[in-house]
Formats: structure tokens, C-alpha cells, sequence
């Protein structure tokens, strides 16, 4: 075999050479990309080569987020109205409200005579108290977009009115009485809890079931203290009232509304409707304050904490000067009056000069 033979034989070898044995790759760069071979050119027996897009690796999709439930530390509504004089009770102090004040898990909130409270929750459910009216917000869990909201206010003396929203419609709103629990389900209501109310009392919770805002009627599921259903309202300016029942069981009566009774619910719930409307505006208001100045937030939640450190049991209150007192240490200036610092004592008088003492001139012996 000649030297020319195996110079053709040789480069016959290179040009039939499988494309499959040719590996090339690019560099990792991103995107990462690779050379893959297709084919081979029988004709030039050149490998073409295409780029190849590596898709990113196959991420795990998160889970959704757990709906936030606000905690004691969490305002959870606000002041919306206010005529009068209300107070809250907080961590066992008491203390006056103000318009747009927060409001927080646990409050007790209690009006005194001739005032009115209205309060609104941020998912937009409304109280109005009437005077010498009492509320306990004893849970609250909302979260937007949830279903798995829940509250349970206490109402414990007083008339209450009440127009509920996204929590009794998304989840499950409860008020409790002294004889009565009642499920609220989206609708509008009043209740009259008299002093010193029980079941063999004449003069009982009344409970009543009037139509939102827009005229829409609700329902009202009324149960007894240990969680026996009583019955349920439907109708628009209907009640119950809670009377001794067969078995020593209660029951849920029909309520007779007198005309001027009604007159009288009717502008109380008139107002828990201008106070929603309100009270909207406030609870957006206040959380985006919140979220512009969360440090401004954390003081007002440690005011009350610092007002119990200077109070102390068993110490004076430190006194503010009203005006027109002193300050302790300073007094007063003008003219003929002392300097501050200096006590005022009176002015010392010169003393008046006394004579020179004589003594008599001594008696000559004899």
C-alpha cells in the first residue's frame, strides 16, 4: 500500500466519522447555554451546531402566606364617634378615649350618662353604645380575603347597636349577653341589656333585628348560654327576649315592639350606620399613619406603661403646675420682691443704737 493510498484512506476515516462522537459545549455563562449536535453535512461532512436555552431549575412553590392575626399589641380598630365621655380599661387601667384612638384586644370600653361611643373594626364592623352602655372585645381575627375570621364581643349592660361587615360575613360573629349568645350572620341589630339581667327576670335581654344601610335583612341565630339553639330571626324590626323555658330550659320569645320603642331604635341604628360610614375613613386613615411611622406607633402603645412606671404604688402622682401656682424653690419676681432662689423673709430693719452703759463713779472711803 503506497504512501498515497493511506493519505486517502485516512482522510475517508475523518470525513464518515460519526457526529455523535463530537462533544463540544459553550461556556457557562448566564444564560447558560449548550452546543448540541443535529447533524452532519454529508456532502462537506461539517457538524452543525445549535444553541440551546437551559431552562432555570424547577423551584418549589411557596406556600401561601398564613393570614396574620392580630395580637393585643396590634390595634385592631379605632374611635369613629364620640359625645360625651368614654373610657377604656386596658391591662387593668383605666383611661378616657378620644376620637380615632386605637383599639385593642381584651379593651373593655364604657360610656358614662349622656354619651354615646362609636367604634369601628378593620374589617369594618361598627358598635354604637348608648350611655351607661358596656362592651368587651374578648376575640378578633381578620384578615382580608380570609375565611377563616372570627370575633366575640361581650356586651354586658346598656343598648348596643351594632352593624356588622366582612367578619360575620366571611367567618363567625358572636355576641354574647348575660342569658344570650347570639350568630350574627351580616345584618344590623340592637340589644337592651338591663342591670342585673336574668331569665326569670321580667325585665330581660332584648334582641332585636333591623335592616342594614341599603335595606338589605340579615339573620340572627340565638342561642342560649351553653350553646342550645333558641331560634333565629329573619324579619326586619323583629325581637326576642329570653323567658324560662319547659325542662328549666330557657326560650327564645317573641318581642313585642311598641311604636315608640321603635322610634327610639331607629335613630340609634341611624347612628351606628353615619358611624361605619365614618369609621371607614378613620381605620384607613390610622393604618396607613401606622405604616408611615411605625416608631410613632410603638411609642403610643408604651405610654401607658411609662405613665404605671412613674405611678408606682405607694408614691404621690408627680403634681403639674396649674397656672397661677408656684414652682416649688422659685419665687416670684418684681419689684420689691425677692430674686428667684431666695426665700421671701422680711427685710431686715436696722437695729436702733443703743447708750453706752455708765457706770456710777466709786464711793470715796472715809
Amino acid at each position: 500500500m503506497t504512501k498515497h493510498r493511506l493519505s486517502i484512506l485516512a482522510w475517508l476515516a475523518l470525513c464518515l466519522a460519526p457526529a455523535g462522537a463530537v462533544e463540544l459545549s459553550a461556556p457557562p455563562s448566564p444564560p447558560q447555554f449548550t452546543a448540541v449536535p443535529l447533524a452532519s453535512d454529508a456532502t462537506s461532512g461539517a457538524t452543525r451546531l445549535a444553541q440551546v436555552q437551559l431552562a432555570p431549575p424547577p423551584q418549589t412553590p411557596a406556600a401561601p402566606a398564613a393570614a396574620a392575626q392580630p395580637g393585643s399589641d396590634e390595634p385592631i380598630g379605632n374611635v369613629a364617634t364620640l359625645t360625651g365621655t368614654a373610657t377604656v380599661t386596658r391591662n387593668k387601667q383605666s383611661s378616657p378615649l378620644n376620637p380615632k384612638d386605637d383599639i385593642f384586644l381584651n379593651d373593655v370600653l364604657q360610656t358614662a350618662a349622656n354619651s354615646t361611643l362609636g367604634v369601628t373594626f378593620n374589617d369594618a364592623t361598627t358598635f354604637n353604645l348608648t350611655a351607661n352602655a358596656q362592651i368587651t372585645v374578648d376575640s378578633y381575627i381578620y384578615a382580608e380575603g380570609g375565611n377563616q375570621n372570627g370575633a366575640l364581643f361581650d356586651i354586658a349592660k346598656g343598648t348596643v347597636a351594632f352593624a356588622a361587615a366582612a367578619v360575620a360575613k366571611t367567618g363567625d360573629m358572636k355576641i354574647s349577653t348575660p342569658t344570650a349568645t347570639l350568630g350574627i350572620r351580616g345584618t344590623t341589630g340592637l340589644v337592651d341589656v338591663p342591670e342585673g339581667a336574668a331569665a326569670n327576670n321580667p325585665n330581660n335581654v332584648a334582641i332585636k333585628l333591623y335592616p342594614d344601610a341599603d335595606g338589605q335583612v340579615g339573620r340572627i341565630e340565638v342561642s342560649d348560654r351553653a350553646g342550645a339553639r333558641l331560634g333565629s330571626l329573619t324579619q326586619g324590626a323583629s325581637g326576642f327576649t329570653i323567658r324560662p323555658g319547659a325542662g328549666g330550659r330557657f326560650a327564645a320569645q317573641p318581642l313585642f315592639i311598641s311604636p315608640q320603642q321603635a322610634l327610639r331604635d331607629q335613630g340609634i341604628v341611624r347612628q351606628v350606620h353615619a358611624a361605619q360610614t365614618i369609621g371607614r375613613q378613620v381605620v384607613t386613615e390610622q393604618r396607613a399613619l401606622r405604616r408611615a411611622n411605625p416608631q410613632r406607633q410603638q411609642q403610643r402603645q408604651n405610654a401607658p406603661q411609662r405613665q404605671n412606671e412613674l405611678q408606682r404604688p405607694g408614691q404621690n402622682p408627680p403634681q403639674q403646675n396649674r397656672q397661677g401656682q408656684q414652682q416649688p424653690g422659685v419665687q416670684p419676681t418684681g419689684p420689691g420682691l425677692q430674686r428667684p432662689g431666695l426665700q421671701n423673709r422680711p427685710a431686715l430693719q436696722p437695729r436702733p443704737p443703743v447708750a453706752p452703759r455708765t457706770r456710777p463713779p466709786p464711793k470715796r472711803k472715809r
